[in-house]
């Protein structure tokens, strides 16, 4: 049963009068799924909570804390039809959609376990002391990366379980030894209900401490300023729009005590193709464009939203307008989400030198909340000109913008932002003829993708997801992968401290079995 209550370390809160229901975007009706929202006393319980268990977890070991995070996977991988029925209702992505993302989530949180088990990901590093040294003793020195503290984590819209309560930023705290408060996303309550449950029943279960984990749920903005403002709060994780991602970055900013917030937002993810690949696969290209645009109804962080192409005697654009009107549209995840989409279509359309392309000729079903995607066309001097261009429409839509020389393609890269992706087709001729946009786009984008397209992030130990402003408000991180573990940590290092005081990872004899950095060199032995 889905309570509608706030949930507190192990136990639940409903002292709010204020409620509201979870909503079923393709009905647009609300479901049966009532919510009390968060209460001030009840944020402060929240992050009291969490501060307390934060200094009995953070000094939890890499296995126990491993065994807590499979328990967890497991209770997600086996969580029946219910999780799929629920969240397929309030967001209307389809039910292999869901499936799909569940056992993504899955594999994130066993990959976060694997990594706490082996233990490494610590960094030790270890200089030993040589007090025998002139003219001045070497002092004895040794850092590792510990947990920052209490985190704050905002579901997504647009990934309800990856992205969400059981999703990457929370996992990586967990990992990373900090207590997480969930700000519930407004657009699937109840899916974010049924997963802190199973967050809660596993720490019950595993031993970890009362206030590892709360859920607090709004649909509004109070309770999220709230969180990030509150003094007990040492970090935030956010995936959604630039306009709230930078508004909560500035909040955390203007604390007394500033703190990171781990922002990823807008990112249109340009796709630069080169003359011989679109002679020689120009079909290919432009099905795979379409494809990548609209997946998901376009609401991926990592659609394509900017194609950019030399102009020359090829049929690319043609393709392209085949192969978009060939597309369909879909439910959007709320309405409010589709009336930005439109407001943002018509914006770019009334933008003198831009025209319409391509629309779809189809939809799916009868919902009134559909998206129609829609592929529009203009030239490097209006882009340049108009550089609200580049910035991304949420939805199922692209530019397809034409460049009349290698150098334009060039001008056009050196004048993005920050991407989270970046992508380049080409033969292996091409590739390097044009190493300097290769060059060009490593300073733009967090992934440069050769010859695919972005979508379809794989979770991975080298990945990375994220990207330079405004795609994410720290340009160092990524949000998936093993590595988003650092953006909860921070380095100390102890001097001179004995060794029975010292963390086991940075003790002589290394019971851990990890890879330390011992005077320069790596080594899993022990110090003699």
């Amino acid at each position: 049963m889905i309570k509608g209550e706030q949930i507190i370390g192990f136990g639940y809160s409903a002292r709010g009068k204020e409620t509201f229901y979870s909503f079923d975007p393709a009905e647009q009706r609300n479901t049966e799924y009532l919510f009390h929202k968060a209460t001030p006393e009840e944020i402060n319980l929240a992050a009291d909570r969490a501060a307390a268990a934060f200094q009995v977890y953070r000094k939890m070991d890499g296995a126990e804390k491993a065994v807590f995070l499979s328990a967890l996977a497991e209770a997600i991988a086996n969580s029946g039809e219910e999780l799929i029925k629920v969240c397929c209702r309030e967001t209307g992505l389809p039910p292999a959609r869901i499936e799909g993302e569940r056992m993504r989530t899955v594999n994130q949180i066993k990959m976060f376990a694997t990594l706490l088990r082996e233990g490494s990901w610590v960094n030790a590093r270890i200089d030993t002391g040589d007090p025998d040294r002139t003219p001045l003793p070497k002092p004895d020195i040794r850092s590792l990366h510990i947990p920052l503290g209490p985190v704050v984590v905002f579901g997504a819209s647009n990934f309800p379980l990856a992205f969400s309560v059981a999703g990457g930023d929370t996992i990586s705290a967990f990992a990373a030894g900090c207590t997480v408060v969930v700000k519930a996303h407004p657009a699937h309550p109840a899916t974010s209900a049924i997963v802190g449950e199973l967050i809660q029943t596993a720490a019950k279960s595993t031993g970890m401490p009362d206030g590892i984990f709360s859920l607090l749920f709004d649909d509004g903005i109070e309770s999220g300023i709230q969180l990030v403002k509150h003094p007990l709060i040492k970090a935030v994780g956010f995936t959604g729009s630039f306009k709230a991602g930078k508004a909560l970055f500035d909040i955390a900013a203007g604390r007394p005590e500033p703190i990171p917030v781990y922002a990823e937002m807008g990112s249109t993810n340009p796709v630069f193709i080169l003359p011989g690949a679109a002679r020689e696969r120009a079909a290919e290209i432009a099905a795979a464009y379409a494809a990548s645009v609209t997946v998901g109804v376009g609401q991926f962080c990592t659609n394509p939203g900017l194609m950019i192409h030399q102009k020359q005697e090829d049929d690319l654009l043609q393709l392209l307008r085949s192969a978009f009107e060939r597309t369909s549209g879909g439910v959007m995840l709320t309405p409010r989400i589709l009336n930005s989409y439109n407001a943002g279509v018509q914006h770019h359309l009334a933008t003198g030198g831009v025209e319409q392309l391509a629309v779809s000729a189809t939809i799916s079903g009868n919902s009134a909340n559909q998206a129609v995607p829609v592929l529009m066309n203009t030239s490097s001097q209006v882009l340049k000109n108009n550089p609200a261009l580049t910035e991304e429409v949420f939805g199922p839509t692209g530019i397809v913008v034409s460049a009349s020389s290698k150098n334009e393609m060039l001008n056009i890269a050196r004048d993005l932002a920050g991407h989270i992706t970046a992508t380049v087709h080409g033969t292996v001729e091409e590739l390097i003829e044009y190493k300097e946009l290769l060059d060009l786009l490593e300073q733009k984008a967090g992934r440069v993708v050769i010859n695919g397209f972005p979508t379809g992030v794989e979770v991975g130990n080298a990945m990375v997801h994220g990207g330079p402003w405004p795609s994410t408000t720290d340009s160092k991180t990524t949000s998936v992968g093993t590595a988003a573990i650092y953006r909860f940590t921070r380095p100390v290092c102890y001097q001179n401290l004995p060794q029975q005081l010292l963390p086991p990872a940075l003790q002589d004899k290394n019971t851990l079995n990890i890879h330390r950095l011992i005077n320069g060199n790596w080594s899993t032995g022990d110090i003699e």
